[in-house]
């Protein structure tokens, strides 16, 4: 298996399989996680690696925040040790290869939870969203920073930010650039869960093995039609409803 891993030498990020379960962790806790170009293409190889057996990927960041938001470094003139200096302008094609490191949380053959610990802002933020169900220590802050910034959230938060917050209340979010405490984000519904910070990795473990009590086909069925019914019609869903039992049945019985 650990021959199968992509190579993150410098990457700013690490992955580690046990079993069913894939940890990726962001490990750049001297700069609280901030992130930069070779940190999104290190997680976009991660997503292109990942085994067809996992079934839980969980998301963490070392030390006392889950992600800072950009390295602002990356602004100046000096730039980031070791990162190429940014295109100006950037392009569509730059941004999509960034956005590659978190389309991937969203793959129906696995769930993914984001554990989050002080400070998830900007990029941060945008990549618990990109993840399926999030823990939250009772210390997180979550921001949207980037319109404070000049820019826009690229990294595929918009979609899940109003599809659960609805849309007033992600433009205030986003547009106020505010702090979200754990304790506004569980009532909002950011957070499926918010633990005193001692307590994350417990609770962690404890989803984590209560989503691998299911069986495999079937999550995987499930979350692939739960994924889908907000676009689909009554219709639609029913018929996705329809096909998909009768793919796992017949796959059950060897049909």
């Amino acid at each position: 298996m650990s021959a199968e891993l992509p190579d993150l030498a410098g990457a700013g990020v690490e992955l580690s399989i046990s079993g069913q379960v894939a940890a990726v962790t962001l490990t750049r806790p001297e700069r609280r996680n901030a992130m930069t170009p070779t940190m999104w293409h290190g997680l976009a190889r991660i997503g292109a690696a990942i085994p067809e057996d996992i079934r839980v990927v969980v998301v963490r960041g070392l030390g006392p925040s889950f992600c800072a938001g950009i390295d602002l470094r990356l602004f100046g003139p000096e730039g980031v040790p070791g990162e190429e200096p940014q295109p100006h302008p950037v392009d569509e094609d730059t941004v999509a290869g960034y956005q590659a490191g978190y389309t991937w949380l969203r793959n129906p053959a696995f769930v993914s939870v984001a554990a989050v610990q002080g400070h998830a802002i900007g990029a941060g933020f945008q990549l618990a969203l990109a993840c399926d169900l999030r823990i939250l220590a009772d210390d997180a802050t979550l921001c949207m920073k980037e319109p404070a910034l000049g820019l826009v959230p690229d990294l595929t938060g918009t979609k899940p930010l109003v599809e659960i917050v609805g849309l007033p209340r992600a433009i205030e979010i986003c547009l106020t650039a505010r702090n979200v405490a754990a304790s506004e984000a569980a009532d909002l519904r950011l957070a499926e869960l918010v633990v005193p910070r001692a307590e994350l990795d417990a609770a962690v473990a404890d989803l984590v093995a209560a989503l691998l009590s299911t069986e495999a086909p079937a999550a995987r069925a499930t979350k692939a039609l739960l994924a889908q019914a907000t676009a689909n019609t009554l219709e639609q869903q029913a018929a996705a409803e329809r096909a998909a039992q009768v793919k796992l049945l017949a796959a059950r019985s060897g049909g």
